[in-house]
């Protein structure tokens, strides 16, 4: 997070995992019908029965968050797990998972989902991981840094491995929004096991509202509201109503975004099959892309790419894979394709 808050601006953003920020112009909202306080102590009513609406789940599952993901991960296992837990958590994985377990002074195991296997999880090498104090098992679908989808059958059987020992199972489903109207149902519907993570920021270029969410079974989420009276207190009530708001235009919103991917998506396809100096784990839905480049160094190439072609593109070192980058479709599509140009200029520089 450190690097990508404090990485160099650049015109051509390859490094970007969420859409392109809305303008707030184009978010249909008049101001006079917000207010700064409200009855929202628990959670904003209208904006729990809007997400509940709008990922099938019943309302007294869900814990709004307002912090986006990132806290809504946070508060999740805090209050799934106690200093010394066994948690096992996928590997390569988004840094900030790893952090807070770490920072919870969990007791933490991988599992792995390997670029030879398209990231898919290995059921048989998680299961010889499991054991009696396993308390959580953590991963994330769409899978941060690949894209690659977990589907319901592995997820099914990932909740019975929980299930035998008494474990839970945390999946932040924050990417699963990039997939739209062919967004599975999410994991908290296959059993209580199953704790969900998301928020409006990747998808839609909504991260401004920092709408984040919990699903969970509901003596669990009753446990993380009471949590979060010591970390947010109360969510802002503006970000809410303007949540409320920006979920109910989420069709037109999502257009927007299904363009700018289409458009990327297509133009770095039409990008590897011109390299040979590339290794790819195709991808079907999200908005990244973690390919391997075997023989280049990639530190001195992501450096070249800023100072040389005002150009970024991710370190695979912040997911534990030196020999990648992670490569964002969230730009506007003239800039991306310009962004991959330079890209492959830089990579041609290091042959």
């Amino acid at each position: 997070m450190h690097w990508a808050k404090t990485r160099p601006k650049v015109k051509y953003d390859l490094a970007l995992s969420g859409i392109l920020n809305l303008p707030i112009a184009e978010l249909d909202v008049d101001l006079k019908d917000l207010e700064l306080h409200g009855d929202n102590a628990y959670g904003y009513r209208p904006l729990i029965d809007a997400l509940a609406k709008h990922r099938g789940v019943a309302p007294e599952n869900v814990v709004t968050i307002a912090g986006g993901t990132s806290m809504a991960n946070h508060l999740a296992m805090a209050a799934l797990i106690e200093h010394g837990d066994e948690v096992l958590i996928e590997q390569p994985t988004y840094d900030p998972l790893l952090a807070v377990a770490d920072y919870l002074d969990a007791k933490i195991k991988r599992f792995p989902r390997s670029f030879e296997n398209g990231f898919k999880i290995d059921i048989d090498a998680l299961e010889k991981q499991v054991s009696p104090q396993t308390r959580l098992i953590v991963l994330t679908n769409l899978h941060n840094p690949s894209s690659a989808l977990v589907d319901e059958i592995t997820l099914r059987r990932i909740g019975e491995l929980a299930a035998n020992v008494k474990a839970r199972v945390l999946v932040d489903e924050v990417y699963l929004e990039a997939m739209f109207e062919n967004a599975p149902k999410s994991a908290i519907s296959f059993g209580p096991e199953f704790v969900v993570t998301s928020s409006l920021t990747k998808g839609y270029g909504l991260s401004g509202l920092r709408c984040g969410w919990i699903f969970a079974e509901p003596r669990l989420a009753e446990k993380i509201r009471r949590l979060d009276d010591i970390f947010a207190a109360s969510a802002p009530q503006v970000m809410e109503q303007l949540s409320v708001s920006a979920i109910a235009q989420l069709p037109k919103i999502a257009t927007r975004a299904k363009s700018m991917l289409e458009a990327n998506r297509k133009a770095l396809q039409a990008f590897f099959e011109t390299r040979d100096d590339v290794d790819l784990a195709p991808t079907t839905f999200g908005t990244t892309s973690f390919p391997r480049l075997p023989h280049i160094d990639v530190d001195k190439l992501c450096s070249s790419l800023i100072q040389k072609y005002e150009t970024a593109v991710v370190p695979g070192r912040f997911f534990e894979s030196p020999q990648h980058i992670r490569i964002g479709m969230c730009c506007d599509p003239e800039r991306f394709s310009a962004g991959v140009e330079r890209l492959g200029k830089a990579l041609d520089d290091l042959r």
